[in-house]
């Protein structure tokens, strides 16, 4: 118990020594037991959406299910850390996995993370990870917990959540930190093509209270279930304040290019991209209310295949959201969302074309 506690403490500290890169799914404490660290997480929710027309909640991957109690995403974390060399495996189950990793093979699917890594220089913090690697793009991970609202936006929906390959590290200069990675494409664990793919990230943390974080990916996406795409050009840059603060904000856009070609071999350009604002003030240590109000648009249907043969996806989104601390590892939430869409995105409770979708979620989150 008095271990647990100091641990505790300790990553409580750390926490407010700088800010948390909430765009990283490496946040949890659990207990170190020498150079081991073990952790667990479960997300349940219950939500309903204004529409009786499928189970799944449309156009999303994280917490889905309609009208239906269930796991959105539970884990084990394994960790292990020496000078030179460290690993982690994080296997996970939920309605998030089923949906997330549909494309993957068997066992693969339940793999949040699987990796290891080499300190590549005995003096320099320079390191070499490779496996099944978290995302850093947007700054929203599927950890529920570290986010400012329940439910995720549409940026990471269509953005890689997880990557597969490698990752180098350099050290920190000053404010600095940066990524290189080295990678089978756009969230493939099974590589779809013969072509890598090459993805970066820097983090500059001004002050104690801000991060900004500014991610690129290019790669080849051509490949036996889209013969017609070629390259994808992708960046992101999100900006977080003061997340462990009285009021905290965090906002994220991006926009992405998938060339791709038409019917006679000509190539042309398809854009998606997306700009969210969201915002918490806490009443307590314990209580707290948050906003987010987003837009985002793939009218060129990169990833999106709207309902009611629309031809253009479009869509704003504004969600309220109260945060209620049960104790210092458990965390409940009722979030209140509306969608918009000019063009009817969506469908009524009588499965007609709708502007409009309301969806109401609860949650209650623990980790140890």
């Amino acid at each position: 118990m008095k271990r647990t506690l100091i641990w505790f403490l300790f990553f409580q500290i750390k926490l407010y020594s700088q800010v948390t890169n909430t765009g990283m799914i490496d946040t949890a404490s659990g207990v170190k037991i020498d150079k081991l660290s073990i952790s667990a997480y479960i997300d349940a929710y219950y939500g309903k959406i204004s529409s009786n027309s499928t189970k799944d909640i449309p156009y999303f991957v994280s917490m889905n299910r309609d009208n239906e109690l269930n796991i959105n995403l539970a884990y084990i974390d394994l960790q292990y850390k020496s000078d030179n060399f460290r690993s982690r495996i994080v296997p996970g189950f939920g309605t998030y996995i089923n949906s997330n990793y549909a494309n993957e093979n068997a066992s693969l699917k339940n793999l949040v993370e699987a990796s290891f890594g080499f300190k590549l220089f005995k003096k320099k913090n320079i390191w070499l990870d490779g496996g099944v690697l978290g995302s850093p793009y947007t700054n929203e991970s599927a950890i529920s917990k570290d986010h400012l609202v329940y439910t995720r936006s549409f940026a990471p929906e269509y953005v890689p959540y997880y990557l597969s390959g490698l990752k180098l590290s350099f050290p920190e200069y000053k404010k600095f930190t940066c990524f290189l990675y080295l990678l089978n494409g756009w969230q493939q664990i099974n590589d779809l093509n013969k072509n890598k793919s090459i993805g970066t990230q820097v983090e500059y943390r001004p002050n104690k209270k801000n991060l900004i974080n500014w991610n690129t990916y290019i790669g080849n996406e051509k490949s036996d279930i889209d013969s017609f795409n070629r390259m994808r050009y992708f960046s992101d840059i999100y900006w977080i304040y003061n997340p462990e603060g009285k009021f905290s904000i965090t906002s994220c856009a991006y926009i992405g290019n998938q060339k791709t070609l038409d019917t006679t071999k000509k190539q042309f350009n398809k854009f998606w991209g997306q700009v969210n604002f969201t915002c918490r003030y806490k009443i307590n240590k314990s209580t707290s209310i948050s906003s987010r109000i987003e837009y985002f648009n793939d009218n060129k249907m990169v990833f999106i295949k709207p309902l009611n043969n629309v031809k253009t996806f479009e869509t704003y989104s504004l969600s309220l959201c109260f945060n209620k601390f049960i104790n210092e590892k458990s965390l409940f939430r009722f979030e209140l969302r509306n969608f918009y869409s000019e063009n009817k995105l969506y469908q009524d409770f009588n499965k007609k074309p709708s502007n409009l979708m309301f969806w109401a979620i609860s949650n209650v989150t623990v980790w140890f």
